[in-house]
């Protein structure tokens, strides 16, 4: 059995903060530095102006972001993210009136200054018109200023609130999500979509009500200064104007989701060559990945050029509109000054207004664009906010346990109708470490997921101290089982950082203790507990990888611990370093461990061995190295190829 002097139940140091790093850019700085690691954080003579910026930083509240397990739901629109702010809300709202509204005051000055100025031969009134009109313009880019301020600063909290909402999404998904999902579709949902919001939000949603705004402004207008000839022009432009823009809506629709689909595929095949580029260099598959990329970004192309296609016809299409609309004008409008029905002033003020009729339209060709690409966006934001986590937490919290572990008739598939565990019944006895082996895909690790609760059972029931895990809550279940994965993540930070993960609050001493119960002392004396890791541990060993997933295990101190094949990618030496260091993590606590070599899996209390979803036979090894069935034969093929690890 693993034995040694450290364990017991209860909580750890830390064990019920939520993980996550601290410590300033500044101090990280230093302690890289420290550490003999160049260029590892803000270089030296970046620290002074480093200290001003941050010297010049507003106070600001620490953030509380608020995090369930329960599904987001998926609600998301344009209201629902501009209204979390009404004061910028209505501020902007008002500036885009203002706006919209200074706008035309244009024509209409012209127009006095022409039949009140220049015909009456009335120098005081067409100064007074040059000089509203400066005036005017002063005013607009003011209210323009205070526009474009405050819907940006609404646009910067709407898609903040908006990025936090996806990540925590993202963090309450189950494996189950991941395993099916490629990462680069998922960080388009971060990115690329997120990013065609705010442009929507910060811009697009201002220039759509002050377009808006002008176009009904100028249609009063044109009817105030003379109903039959304004009813005319419109009904010579808004039909076939009305026609356009329903076919590009229709049109649109289906190619900004195509475009959506290609980025996210195009950010999918960027994601796993970066991951896999040790493997295409390996093989010398670079040419082939360039062309595969060739083919993803080719698809993104087509996208764009259909868009652009539609883009192409329904803008000269409106422009060809307008001209003909300010064509009739000139030719009705003419006649009309010529029979005195309107004056050369009102003609000129009708042919200016009649153009920023159609200045709105040639924007809003270009602000559907936009609005198209944020709506296909929308459409996959609400896809993943509102799918429901694989494994939603229970209402119950899981009180301190003893460790027992029962599997009653448990039945389980990554896939519908196809499992990969089948009614499966065990018990593992408080404090037994039980190892599980068998052959590849024989369901081993699955097992071991199934106690963590990564996946949940298709039928039976999976229960701690007779708590079925289905009904306690997550937190409280990670508290007390602790994994340590065949390949160990560590992040981007320093050892510490990594080490009190799951207890950022652990005190230096209970850190060392950590580090001197699995034999870490080397690497510490080495880098430092402030030793910058460069991300997934490239930057240590496999065997100080796995270490250190072990220590940061060991800190968190859980009641159960799961060890997927933490042994099977080691040489003989750092295997030794991380069974010795087993002997501690495991003293007292009830452990399930999925065993590739045989030498971890013998000093096991208990042995499972399983068989195509099955557990075909249990018992200590002795016992079953006896009975002479399939362990005596896996036994017996492992010691004649590796005698001296045997003993």
């Amino acid at each position: 059995m693993f034995g040694g002097g450290f364990g017991g139940p209860g909580g750890g140091p830390g064990s019920g903060s939520p993980g996550g790093f601290t410590g300033s850019g500044a101090g990280r700085n230093a302690r890289n530095q420290s550490a003999a690691l160049p260029f590892a954080g803000i270089p030296p003579e970046l620290a002074d102006g480093v200290a001003r910026l941050e010297a010049s930083e507003p106070e600001r509240p620490p953030a509380h972001e608020p995090f369930s397990f329960a599904p987001d739901g998926g609600r998301i629109s344009l209201w629902s993210l501009l209204s979390g702010r009404p004061a910028l809300l209505i501020t902007a709202a008002v500036a885009v009136g203002v706006e919209a509204l200074l706008l035309q005051s244009g024509p209409y000055l012209v127009q006095i200054g022409i039949d009140h100025g220049i015909l009456a031969r009335n120098t005081t009134v067409l100064v007074a018109s040059a000089v509203a009109f400066l005036l005017a313009v002063v005013c607009t880019a003011l209210a323009t200023g205070v526009r474009v301020r405050q819907s940006g600063r609404l646009a910067a909290y709407a898609t903040r609130d908006l990025r936090v909402r996806v990540f925590a999404q993202l963090q309450r998904m189950s494996l189950e999500y991941y395993t099916r999902e490629k990462a680069g579709v998922t960080m388009t949902r971060m990115t690329s979509d997120v990013e065609a919001l705010q442009h929507l939000l910060q811009e697009g949603a201002a220039q759509f009500l002050i377009q808006g705004l002008t176009m009904v402004v100028v249609t009063a207008v044109l009817f105030h200064y003379h109903a039959g000839l304004a009813a005319i022009t419109l009904l010579i432009v808004v039909p076939p104007l009305l026609a356009l823009t329903l076919w590009f809506r229709r049109a649109a629709n289906h190619t900004y989701n195509r475009q959506r689909d290609t980025i996210a595929a195009m950010f999918a095949h960027l994601s796993e060559s970066l991951y896999g580029v040790r493997v295409i260099t390996a093989y010398h598959q670079r040419v082939r990945h360039v062309l595969g990329h060739r083919e993803v970004v080719g698809a993104f192309r087509d996208a764009n050029d259909a868009t652009g296609r539609i883009n192409a016809v329904y803008g000269p299409g409106t422009s060809v509109i307008g001209l003909l609309g300010l064509a009739a004008l000139l030719w009705i409008g003419g006649r009309m000054v010529l029979r005195g029905e309107l004056t050369i002033g009102e003609l000129t003020a009708f042919v200016l207004y009649l153009n920023a009729f159609f200045l709105p339209v040639q924007q809003l060709v270009q602000l559907y664009t936009n609005y198209q690409q944020a709506r296909a966006a929308i459409g996959k934001l609400r896809g993943l906010l509102g799918t429901p986590p694989g494994v939603p937490s229970g209402d119950v919290d899981l009180p301190l346990v003893r460790g027992e572990i029962v599997f009653d008739a448990v039945t389980f598939g990554y896939r519908p109708g196809r499992p990969v565990l089948h009614d499966v019944s065990l018990r593992i006895a408080p404090g037994e470490t039980v190892a599980c082996v068998g052959p590849t895909g024989a369901g081993k690790s699955t097992l071991a997921k199934l106690v963590a609760r990564f996946y949940d059972p298709s039928s039976g029931v999976i229960a701690i101290d007779g708590h079925d895990l289905r009904t306690v809550s997550l937190p409280s279940l990670h508290r007390q089982v602790g994994v340590v994965p065949q390949e160990p993540f560590l992040f981007a930070g320093t050892l510490r950082d990594n080490l009190a993960f799951a207890g950022p609050d652990a005190t230096d001493a209970e850190v060392r203790d950590a580090v001197a119960a699995v034999g870490l002392d080397d690497l510490v004396a080495r880098i430092g507990l402030d030793g910058f890791l460069h991300e997934r541990g490239q930057s240590v060993s496999s065997g100080e990888r796995q270490l250190i997933a072990l220590a940061r295990a060991f800190l968190a101190a859980p009641r159960i611990v799961v060890l997927d094949e933490a042994t099977s990618s080691l040489d003989l030496r750092s295997e030794l370093r991380v069974e010795a260091a087993l002997d501690r993590l495991l003293a007292g606590r009830t452990a399930i461990l999925v065993a590739h070599r045989l030498s971890t899996a013998r000093r096991a209390d208990r042995i499972l061995v399983v068989e195509d979803g099955r557990v075909v036979e249990s018992g200590p090894h002795a016992a079953l190295v006896a009975a002479g069935g399939r362990y005596a034969a896996m036994y017996a093929t492992w010691e004649s190829t590796g005698p001296g690890i045997a003993h």
